[in-house]
């Protein structure tokens, strides 16, 4: 078990960082630091992103933080989970070096910030339509946390698709010295992507939620017949569960996350989200067309 140094201020973490660079300078050694961007309630899937990022470098920062910016009117943000104890009790054989956890007053002392990063289009459709300021706030912040800590890389997990692709495009278009590293969706036995909102599923509503990848992989297998072919293959399955209410079903050019035309061929991905209980649950799988 290793010892993790919990930080709370953004002076301490950069100062903490530093002594690191200066240490690893005196002695000629080659230390990368990667930061693993969370909102806590940390689970396998998180884990997984933790494990790439010790792979990647050797100074491993996880920032565990429920950003105010990204929640809606209406969104969960007072109930989100904060376990910050269990999340280090997960964290304390991972090789983490630093858990930046700070409070909203630290991240935004004068109360929400004015100067945002916008997203444009693709930020404002699927999950952005339906969480309308959703991704400048999400970009909002991890711009800050790539400034504070200036990683050589940071991980992020590909269940969130629309996030990796937002953040992808932030990091080129600001020239931003930051690899982004994106680690595949971790899965139940079920298929069922891990995500902190899964709690808040009941053992009917678990079972029903296991339709969305068995409508992804649906949607994959009939890939090769073309995008109205996935689709419908993908509808037979997930249109099965009366608990399962579908918000969107969409592919989208990986490119561009724009939803492609009823001819194209090639790679794609297909995203979806759906509501069972009170649960908002996302997924995505890559697939190819034609």
């Amino acid at each position: 078990m290793n010892n993790i140094e919990v930080l709370s201020t953004i002076p301490e973490l950069r100062d903490r960082l530093g002594q690191a660079r200066e240490r690893a300078a005196l002695t000629g050694a080659d230390t990368r630091i990667v930061l693993v961007p969370t909102m806590g309630a940390l689970h396998a899937g998180h884990l997984a992103l933790v494990r790439r990022a010790h792979a990647l470098g050797d100074i491993v920062v996880v920032s565990i933080f429920v950003n105010p910016l990204q929640f809606g009117a209406g969104e969960d943000l007072d109930s989100y989970p904060r376990t910050l104890d269990a999340d280090l009790a997960a964290l304390a054989n991972e090789n983490v070096t630093f858990v930046f956890a700070p409070s909203a007053r630290e991240m935004y002392p004068g109360g929400a910030s004015d100067t945002r990063v916008v997203t444009g289009e693709v930020g404002s459709l699927y999950e952005g339509a339906a969480r309308p300021g959703h991704f400048d706030g999400m970009l909002t912040v991890v711009a800050k946390l790539l400034n504070i800590v200036t990683p050589d890389a940071a991980v992020f997990g590909q269940k969130d698709g629309q996030q990796v692709f937002l953040v992808q495009r932030m990091v080129a278009d600001l020239n931003v010295c930051s690899a982004i590293e994106v680690v595949e969706t971790v899965r139940e036995p079920s298929g069922l992507a891990l995500s902190s909102r899964n709690r808040y599923l009941d053992e009917p509503q678990h079972t029903a939620a296991q339709a969305l990848f068995a409508g992804l992989s649906a949607a994959a297998a009939a890939g090769p017949d073309g995008p109205t072919a996935a689709l419908a293959a993908a509808h037979a399955r997930i249109d099965l569960e009366p608990l399962v209410k579908l918000d969107y079903l969409v592919i989208v050019h990986p490119q561009t996350f724009l939803v492609v035309p009823g001819d194209y061929h090639g790679p794609a991905r297909m995203l979806v989200a759906a509501r069972v209980g009170t649960a908002r649950l996302i997924d995505n799988v890559a697939i190819r067309l034609g």
